[in-house]
This record gives structure tokens, C-alpha cells and sequence, in this order.
């Protein structure tokens, strides 16, 4: 009877999904470990059943003193979707003032042990309260943070009561699910939550950077004090070994590096242990690293983007990362994974992650895969405004995220700004990431030459790695490269198919449309071909089709919305991508700048 009513309550969704029957019946939703770059082996999942209250009469969760007291029959909502979401049982439009709550038992083996609460991600201001005393506050919803609860803990039953409070006004970065965004608005707790023992003194965080160039890992493991002891392993064979204070940046040599790229996606493992000043271990974290490099140099006088001082052709999607059935998170971990085996099988080597953030199992996912990243931070809509406060508040969650996702290789490039949404001090902004994050390449305001209607086209910020415009349909009309930058076509494409009983039931529109899947792959297949062009003889280094799949009303992706049906002939779009790709290789050895 249990599957029963799942399967007719999935049956109601707007748009069900494959997965939208067993992320319903999930008792415990992405249950891996849900940190693959600093990984323990006890810890305890708490995504699942909580109770909940929101709505229009809901208490105001802007961070509250005290926690509400929950009546007997409060609604059910299913952790980590979004209140908005048809999976997390609530599918409200929007909720502003939300109160989640759920008991937990701490494992008997954990009671000599910090115990660190963690959450992955809450839109936007989370108030945390551990059997009613205040355990912490966080602003920002794009970076996970944790909060120590040891001392508020008691035998036996715990409750954890989070106060979640979403104005969505567009003062804060929301992306596309803003004010003036496209699409569903999201609130609340949208990622895993999560409990983990650590010793008293333990590895908090660890920065990870591979330097090809020194064949070498730069590493530093932040501790409240303790020697690091830090391994690399090739396989089961361990290849290097470093040893040093914790908290000191430690230079780890990787001699004859396996270079990581999308061909050879290789990671090392790498195990770091703590010891305190009598040489006992009091914690050892397991991680993975890959050994890339990405710079500008020149080609044939040309400047590109180069990967492992070779010229590799960026060729991707503009990846939205929006579900029918979860919003803003995906209903499984095999749904998200999905996504990313079809961009790779489909020949494509880059994806831009378009105005979002994804839990780290997707950078995991994309590490393993061998599929470059480009991240975007979420646009802020109202930057105009109280300019002091709003404009702090986005410099500061821009930060978080970039540390937040530091570590992976796959992420090749930063963007802080698309098409002018939000953008204020664009060139200051782009020098200060590359500054802050010089590993990195930075394409400071990706299609600078459109700008939303509510705002002026600040324009092309003149620094920064890339010369970016975006051209609909294109290809044509893209950027030429400069002295000093690539040049890159950040969105182009955007054609769409209608396909019945597949669609978001609104309107649907697109920039182009063609009548059949062999019709719109023709046109893929052409647009490509000029793509060639523009690389071979107009210094073009990076295309982004617009997108991996439709999205609520667009249905402009090579998947629909719901992921059931490919809308091109993906065997012959794979031919044209690694053909463009391959003939990007036949350009000579590249120069540094």
C-alpha cells in the first residue's frame, strides 16, 4: 500500500522524473558521504522525515532568540528538497519564514568525541538551536557550514531545530530563482544535513593546489594546533610523503605527475593524519587531489586558454541544473550523475554551471569524469540598493563559495557575473578573484554585451581572461581575442523542439526552433561547424550551447526537462564535438605568456 500511494502521489507531479518514484520513498536521500574531499568514516546522515512549519502565518525565522515550540501534528517535509518542491511534500510557491525540525540519537561510540553539525546548504539565513539553546548562525545560501554541538547535547533523545528565513528580494544572490529570475523560487534547507565525531583537536578544513609547473601539491590543513602528516597515493602505492605544522603550507612533491585532463581524468588519493606533541594520531582524513594546470598562453600568436600548457578546445554546455520534482536539487544522486555521463557521451568536455552552486558529490562526479568546469556565482538582482549592506553581502558569499569549492580540479574558471545581472564594480571584482584564486582563470562578466532590461550594459570590464560576448543563435558575431585575453563565446545556440507530454505546463519558447530531432541536430551539426571556423581562424576558444536540458520554460536543451527523451541525434553531435576538438589539437605547440 506504501508504494502505492508513493507511486500516485509521484503520479500528481508536474513533471515526474525516473527518479521521482525513489527519491518519494527515499527514507534517508543521498545517502553518501556527502564531503568525498574531506572524508571521515563515522558519521551520521540525518536527511529524511523532519517536521515543519511555514506558510503565511509561520513565526519569523530572522534570526530568532529562541526556538518556536512545534504542535503535535506538524506538516512532514522531506529533507534536502526545498519547501517549493514537489519531493519535499510541501510544494507551497514560496516560503519566506520556515521552522524545520527533527530528533536524532548520538551513537554510543561517539561520546568522547566533538560532535559537528552540517549543513550543506540553506536559503538563506539558518538559525540552529540544539535542544533549545542557540547553536550558531549562518548567511549565505551556496556554502555549507557546521557548527560545534557537544556541549548541548544530552543522553539519549536530541532535537535539532533549524529556523530558515528567505525573503528571496533579490538583496542577496539568488540566481535564477530570484525576483527577476526565470524560474521556481527555492528557499530553506536544499542540501544534506548531517552529523559527524571529531577528536578536540581535529582537521577542520584543508586547501589543496596542484603545481604542475614544480611538480608539486601545495597543501595546507587548518587545526587548533598538531603536526600533519600527508600521503599521496598512486592506486594502492603510496608516491610521496610530507610532514609539518598544522595550519603551515606544506609543498608535497609529486614527481613525474599524471596530469589530470578530460581524456585522463587522474586522481590521486591522499590520506592526511594529525598528531598531537606526543605523536598519537587524533584524526586522519582520507581526500583526493588532480594534477592540472590551466593558464593563458599563445598559440600561433593567438591567446588561449591552456590545459597543461596544451590548447584544448572548450566545448560545452550551459548547465542550469534545475529538476521538475526537486527545483534546485536533484532528486537522486543517480539523477545527477545522469546529467553528467549524457554531457560526456555526448563529446562535450566543458560545462558552465550556470547561476547556481551543486553539492560536492557533483565536483566529485566531475573530477572522476574528466569534464571541465566553469562556476558561476549566483546573480544578486538588486545591487542599486542600499548599496553598502547589498553589495557587502555579495562580495562576501562570492568568497565563501569560491572557498567552498576550492579544491576540485575540475572547476577551470570562476565567473562572477553573467550579462550584467547584478553586476557592480566588474573590473575591481574580476581583479580580485584572480588575485584571490591565481590557480584559476576568470571570465569577469560573461556576455557583457547583453545587460537584463531593468539595467545598462556596464560592458566588457577590459581585465580578466576572457573577451566573452553572447550571441543567439550564433555562432557568428562571437568575440575576437586581444593581447591579453581569450576569447570566448560564453552562450550561443538556444534552439528548441517541442516535445509532447515532455514540457513544463506553461508556454514554452526558445531563441530558434526546428520542427524534428534530425532538423535541430542538422543545425547543431552546422553551428558547429561554423564553431571550427571562428577557433581555426578568429582565435575562438571556448563555445557554450545553450543548454544540457530544457528548463521549465525553455525548451532549448538537448534533453528535456524531465530527462526522458534526446532531442538530437547524440551519436552524430558527439562526432561534431570531438571533430571540432581534434581539429583544435592540430594547432601548433602553445608559447606562455
Amino acid at each position: 500500500m506504501l508504494l502505492l500511494s508513493i507511486a500516485l502521489q509521484a503520479q500528481e507531479a508536474k513533471l515526474p522524473t525516473k527518479w521521482t518514484v525513489s527519491a518519494a520513498q527515499a527514507k534517508v536521500p543521498f545517502p553518501d558521504y556527502p564531503r568525498p574531499q574531506l572524508q571521515r568514516k563515522d558519521w551520521l546522515n540525518l536527511n529524511g522525515s523532519w517536521e515543519y512549519i511555514g506558510g503565511k502565518n509561520a513565526p519569523s525565522a530572522l534570526a530568532p532568540r529562541q526556538a518556536i515550540k512545534f504542535p503535535d501534528r506538524a506538516e512532514k517535509i522531506l529533507v534536502p528538497y526545498c519547501p517549493e518542491s514537489f519531493l519535499s511534500g510541501i510544494e507551497r510557491k514560496q516560503e519566506i519564514n520556515m521552522w524545520y525540525k527533527r530528533d536524532f540519537e548520538i551513537p554510543a561510540d561517539w561520546n568522547a568525541k566533538k560532535i559537528i553539525v552540517h549543513f550543506d546548504g540553506v536559503d538563506h539565513d539558518a538559525t540552529i538551536f540544539v535542544n533549545g539553546k542557540l547553536a550558531g548562525r549562518h548567511s549565505g545560501a551556496y556554502d555549507a557550514f557546521g557548527f560545534d554541538i557537544t556541549t548541548l547535547l544530552k543522553t539519549g533523545s536530541n532535537t535539532l531545530i533549524v529556523a530558515a528565513y528567505d525573503p528571496n528580494d533579490g538583496k542577496a544572490p539568488s540566481g535564477k530563482n530570484g525576483p527577476r529570475g526565470d524560474y521556481t523560487f527555492s528557499s530553506g534547507i536544499w542540501q544534506s544535513v548531517w552529523l559527524e565525531p571529531v577528536a578536540n583537536t581535529y582537521i577542520e578544513q584543508i586547501r589543496i593546489t596542484p603545481d604542475v609547473e614544480n611538480k608539486r601539491l601545495i597543501l595546507s590543513a587548518k587545526a587548533a594546533g598538531g603536526q600533519i602528516e600527508a600521503t599521496a597515493y598512486e592506486g594502492n602505492k603510496a608516491v610521496s610523503l610530507i610532514k609539518g605544522a598544522a595550519g603551515s603550507q606544506l609543498m608535497l612533491p609529486i614527481n613525474q605527475p599524471r596530469l589530470w585532463s578530460p581524456n585522463d581524468p587522474f586522481l590521486y588519493d591522499l590520506k592526511i593524519v594529525l598528531k598531537d606533541k606526543n605523536g598519537k594520531v587524533t584524526d586522519e582524513i582520507r581526500s583526493y587531489f588532480g594534477m592540472r594546470d590551466i593558464r593563458l598562453g599563445k598559440v600561433n600568436g593567438v591567446v588561449r586558454p591552456l590545459l597543461n600548457g596544451k590548447f584544448e578546445m572548450q566545448v560545452g554546455l550551459l548547465d542550469q541544473g534545475y529538476w521538475p520534482d526537486g527545483i534546485l536539487t536533484a532528486p537522486t544522486e543517480e539523477a545527477l550523475k545522469s546529467d553528467l555521463e549524457f554531457t560526456k557521451n555526448a563529446g562535450f568536455n566543458l560545462i558552465r554551471k550556470h547561476m547556481k552552486t551543486e553539492p560536492k558529490r557533483f565536483y566529485y562526479l566531475a573530477d572522476k569524469m574528466g569534464i571541465l568546469v566553469w562556476q558561476d556565482m549566483p546573480a544578486m538582482w538588486y545591487q542599486n540598493e542600499d548599496t553598502l549592506k547589498n553589495r557587502s553581502v555579495f562580495r562576501k558569499e562570492l568568497k565563501a563559495v569560491m572557498d567552498d569549492l576550492y579544491n576540485s580540479p575540475s572547476i577551470i574558471s570562476w565567473v562572477p557575473f553573467n550579462e550584467n545581472w547584478g553586476a557592480f564594480d566588474i573590473k575591481e571584482i574580476t581583479a580580485w578573484v584572480k588575485k584571490y584564486d591565481p590557480s584559476r582563470l576568470v571570465n569577469g562578466n560573461s556576455g557583457f554585451n547583453n545587460n537584463p532590461g531593468y539595467q545598462k550594459a556596464l560592458g566588457d570590464p577590459g581585465n580578466g581572461d576572457f573577451v566573452d560576448t553572447h550571441i543567439y543563435i550564433g555562432p557568428n558575431g562571437a568575440s575576437q581575442p586581444d593581447e591579453k585575453r581569450a576569447a570566448s563565446l560564453g552562450e550561443y545556440g538556444g534552439i528548441g523542439l517541442f516535445v509532447r507530454r515532455h514540457m513544463w505546463p506553461v508556454e514554452n519558447n526558445a531563441y530558434g526552433y526546428e520542427p524534428t530531432i534530425n532538423a535541430l541536430t542538422d543545425r547543431y551539426v552546422l553551428l558547429m561547424q561554423q564553431v571550427e571556423q571562428l577557433m581555426l581562424y578568429k582565435g575562438l576558444s571556448t563555445a557554450v550551447y545553450t543548454q544540457t536540458t530544457d528548463v521549465e520554460h525553455e525548451i532549448n536543451g538537448l534533453l528535456t526537462y524531465d530527462r526522458e527523451v534526446e532531442k538530437m541525434d547524440i551519436k552524430r553531435v558527439k562526432e561534431i564535438n570531438q571533430a571540432v576538438i581534434e581539429s583544435g589539437r592540430t594547432l601548433r605547440t602553445a608559447t606562455k605568456k
